[in-house]
């Protein structure tokens, strides 16, 4: 390694970011860049550890190890390449994974582990700057076209190697604008609009195609894309969200938390929405459900200058270090503090929402709760079990339903194509071929596997590219999360 000692003499210290007080007032991203010594000294901490669970953790794979020693070294374009030879898109994952790899970080053990996410965004951000990021038009064409379905990480991961193996690659995009969730559903605040477009911009020049306003199996025939393609991807999310049927579910004020999201996104690109506007402002918010999108939806609210910002959560609160049921290098459920959670929340823990209350307008105007706690019951398993006597009831007049995702929608292209179906719901495809019932069908991403992160979207984006390209010429050079290619650094 570049420094061997460097664990040893320099601590984790990430990046600072700008006061709550003032990053509420705007949808811009917070977190600075390191100096250039810090971003030095943080790397030198990756340490000759023999064997980098890191590899595991991270499904792509990422040489983690190496890039470190080449940011050590300042060696900039090395520190890209090597970046770039497993992962598409590091300036998403740099600012929006949840980083698994952190999490089996050998000096994890027993100190705080390599900010491996933020030197991943560093080296991608210094290789735009320096001009290494470039569009690849040297590209021998087969002959083949593919169609891919959806422009979320998965489908843009797909089309990038696609097209890199020489097919014609058309994304096909229902939304106005390509991107998924990258583009409506994460916050401008963790991931602005321009880093997105910046990379559709890069893929465009390589010659993929995007037609949005195109919805396959509403407004396109999928009849059309099996006839005019040979091979299908199918790459959308998951997008039919979980619901809470309790009564008062049909008030005013009782809203998915992508609606709210999307709404947002949208606002600060100035599109303009058809839908009522959902906004926090004066309000007492309440989102239900303690994960990302959660999370989301109150840095949001905040944002709005939200009243007040609640979270519930109906799991109890997890431990905040390590313990026997989750030792290392397993990925831990622990205490998550987000950024949006800094700017002002509330949190409730083991918390079951048992109704919505309206007033005489159908408006919503409060949430009746419980508290739940985690008991064996008669020798049974552990359940969770309502707490007599703490029913109550707290104001709000925004609830956000933020309980993840069930399926895909099955409605319109799932279901004309007759495609197979998992236990949940979600389009069969073996993980080793990604093929669907339909042979020249592939599937990708959160409609394969359900509800996930985006750098599983890309890391079946990519493997599931390299199974579309032997199908089209019986072999492939492409690379994959387990390494198995010869074109490591194509």
């Amino acid at each position: 390694m570049g420094k061997p000692t460097g664990f040893l003499e320099f601590t984790r210290e990430l990046p600072s970011k700008r006061p709550s007080q003032e990053r509420v007032n705007d949808y811009k991203e917070f977190v600075e860049r390191y100096p250039d010594e810090k971003l030095n000294q943080q790397s030198a901490r990756c340490m000759d550890c023999g064997i980098p669970f890191c590899h595991n953790g991270c499904p792509l794979g990422n040489v983690i190890p190496e890039f470190n020693d080449a940011v050590y070294r300042k060696s900039w374009k090395e520190a890209y390449e090597i970046l770039s030879s497993t992962n598409n898109f590091p300036e998403f994952t740099g600012r929006i994974c949840p980083a698994p790899c952190e999490t089996a970080c050998v000096l994890g053990i027993n100190q705080p582990a390599i900010a491996i996410e933020e030197i991943e965004r560093h080296i991608i951000e210094i290789a735009f700057d320096k001009g290494f990021v470039k569009p690849n038009k040297n590209i021998s064409r087969t002959g083949k076209k593919v169609a891919v379905v959806g422009s979320g990480p998965a489908g843009l991961a797909a089309a990038a190697q696609l097209n890199l193996a020489g097919h014609s690659v058309t994304v096909f995009e229902r939304d106005d604008k390509p991107g998924g969730l990258l583009r409506y559903g994460i916050p401008d605040f963790k991931l602005e609009k321009w880093v997105v477009e910046r990379r559709v911009n890069l893929i465009e020049e390589e010659g993929v195609v995007f037609k949005c306003n195109a919805n396959v199996g509403v407004d396109v025939s999928i009849s059309d894309l099996l006839r005019e393609y040979n091979a299908i991807v199918l790459a959308g999310g998951s997008t039919m969200p979980r619901n809470l049927n309790i009564p008062g579910r049909e008030l005013k004020g009782v809203y998915f938390a992508m609606e709210f999201l999307k709404q947002q996104n949208k606002r600060v690109s100035n599109i303009v929405f058809e839908q009522d506007d959902i906004v926090a402002t004066n309000k007492n918010v309440v989102v239900i459900g303690g994960g990302d999108t959660g999370s989301d939806c109150v840095g949001t609210s905040n944002r709005h200058k939200a009243s007040s910002v609640a979270q519930f959560e109906l799991l109890p609160k997890p431990p905040q270090q390590r313990n026997n049921a989750m030792p290392w290098p397993t990925y831990p459920m622990l205490l998550k503090t987000t950024s949006s959670h800094e700017e002002g929340c509330e949190r409730h823990w083991a918390v079951s929402t048992k109704a919505f209350v309206g007033d005489e307008q159908g408006n919503l105007k409060a949430i009746r709760l419980m508290d739940l706690e985690w008991k064996i019951v008669d020798d049974r398993p552990a359940q969770f079990v309502e707490v007599p006597g703490s029913e109550r009831e707290i104001p709000c007049e925004l609830a956000l339903l933020a309980m993840g995702f069930l399926h895909p929608q099955h409605d319109g292209l799932i279901n004309e194509l007759e495609l197979e179906l998992d236990d949940r719901g979600n389009v069969r495809a073996n993980e080793k071929q990604y093929q669907t019932n339909i042979s020249k069908i592939f599937a990708a991403g959160d409609v394969r596997r359900g509800q996930s992160l985006v750098v599983w979207a890309i890391k079946e984006g990519r493997d599931c590219a390299q199974k579309v390209d032997e199908f089209l010429v019986g072999h492939s050079l492409l690379e994959t999360a387990d390494g198995n290619s010869i074109a490591r650094y194509l």
